[in-house]
C-alpha cells in the first residue's frame, strides 16, 4: 500500500468511521468504548479529523487508530477494515523487496482490461456464486445475466465473486472482487488502477422521459433494484462520493432528454446515520431527490427486497 492509499484511509471521516464500528455520535461526541463510560466522554474534532477521550488518551488519535483499538487489531487488519467498509481501492499488500520507490508513486498504473474482459464475455458461476446470488440475495436470473457477474477461485481454493464496472459507453473501467466465504478478510479486492465509481452507468442509455432512476449504495442493493423492475445506478460508499461522480449526477439532472423531460430520481437511504448522510449529500447536488422509507426491520434495500419484494 503506498502513501497515497495510505492517505485516503487517513482522510475518511471519523465521526462516519466512528458510526461504522457501531459509536452512536451526537454532536460530535459518544460514550468511550475503551472504559465504563456513562457521560459522552469522547469527542471529535471535525477540523483535524481526530478524536479523543479526555478521561483514558492521552492523545487525540485518527480513523487508523480509532478502528485498531476498537477491534484490537493491528496497523494491517485496520486499513483493510477501513478500506473493505468504505470501497476504497488498495494495490494488495507486498514485502518490502518488491514495493516500488517512491520515485515512482507519483503515477499510478492504468487498469489494463484486456487482462479482464474475455472472463465476462462468457460468465461461470461457481456453487458459492449461485448460493449468494440466487438463494442468499434472491436476484433474479436476467439481471445476473445484464450485469454479466461471473466467479473464480484463488491459489488458496476461496471463491470470489467478480463485478465488472463499466462506463456509460460500455468500455469496462473496474473489477470488485467480493470474497464469498462469511466473515473472511479481505472482503473486497480490486485489480490495480480499477476505477469503481457510480455503478451500472450502462443503464442511463436505457432512460426515457418520466422514467424514474433509484440510487442505491453498493452493488448489492443495485442488483436487488434491478430485480425488483427499476433501473439504479449504485454509489460506491456512504462516506465517499468523488467530484466526477457528483458532475456526472449533475449534468443527468439537467439533460435535455430525461432530467427536462420528467425523469426523477429516488432513493431508500439505509437504515443508519451513514445512509441518512449520503442521501443528506445528494439531496445537495440533486434537489428533486426523492426519499422512500425502509420498513422498521430492513437495514438497506437488499434485505427489503429479499424479505418483501422476492419473487416466492
Amino acid at each position: 500500500m503506498d502513501k497515497f492509499e495510505l492517505q485516503k484511509l487517513r482522510d475518511l471521516p471519523i465521526e462516519g468511521v466512528a458510526e461504522r464500528l457501531g459509536l452512536r455520535v451526537s454532536r460530535h461526541k459518544c460514550l468511550c468504548p475503551f472504559h465504563d463510560d456513562h457521560h459522552a466522554s469522547m469527542s471529535f474534532k471535525v477540523s483535524k479529523n481526530t478524536c479523543r477521550c479526555f478521561v483514558c488518551m492521552t492523545q487525540s488519535i485518527g480513523p487508523i487508530d480509532l478502528v485498531m483499538r476498537h477491534l484490537h487489531v493491528d496497523f494491517k487488519e485496520a486499513c483493510r477494515w477501513l478500506a473493505d467498509e468504505h470501497n476504497i481501492i488498495l494495490d494488495e499488500w507486498k514485502p518490502s523487496s518488491l514495493r516500488p520507490h517512491p520515485s515512482a508513486l507519483t503515477h499510478q498504473p492504468s487498469f489494463d482490461a484486456s487482462r479482464y474482459e474475455r472472463f465476462f464475455e462468457r460468465p461461470w458461476l461457481s456453487d458459492e456464486a449461485r448460493r449468494f446470488l440466487f438463494d442468499e440475495r434472491r436476484l433474479d436470473p436476467r439481471v445476473v445475466r445484464w450485469c454479466r457477474l461471473t466467479s473464480w477461485r484463488d491459489r488458496q481454493g476461496v471463491p470470489w465473486l467478480q463485478i465488472p464496472y463499466y462506463d456509460r459507453q460500455g468500455k469496462l473501467v473496474g473489477v470488485q472482487n467480493r470474497n464469498l466465504v462469511r466473515g473472511a478478510t479481505p472482503r473486497f479486492r480490486f485489480p490495480t488502477g480499477s476505477e469503481c465509481g457510480i455503478y451500472n452507468l450502462p443503464v442511463l442509455n436505457l432512460l426515457k422521459p418520466g422514467d424514474e432512476l433509484w440510487i442505491t449504495e453498493g452493488f448489492s442493493d443495485c442488483a436487488a433494484m434491478l430485480s425488483a423492475g427499476h433501473k439504479a445506478i449504485a454509489i460506491p460508499s456512504a462516506t465517499l462520493l468523488s467530484r466526477k461522480d457528483v458532475e456526472l449526477l449533475k449534468s443527468l439532472d439537467s439533460s435535455p432528454n430525461w432530467g427536462r423531460q420528467g425523469g426523477t430520481f429516488h432513493m431508500f437511504p439505509d437504515r443508519d446515520e451513514p445512509g441518512e448522510r449520503l442521501f443528506m449529500q445528494l439531496q445537495q447536488v440533486l434537489p428533486g431527490l426523492q426519499h422512500h422509507q425502509l420498513p422498521a426491520g430492513c437495514k438497506d434495500f437488499g434485505e427489503y427486497y429479499c424479505r418483501i419484494m422476492a419473487p416466492g
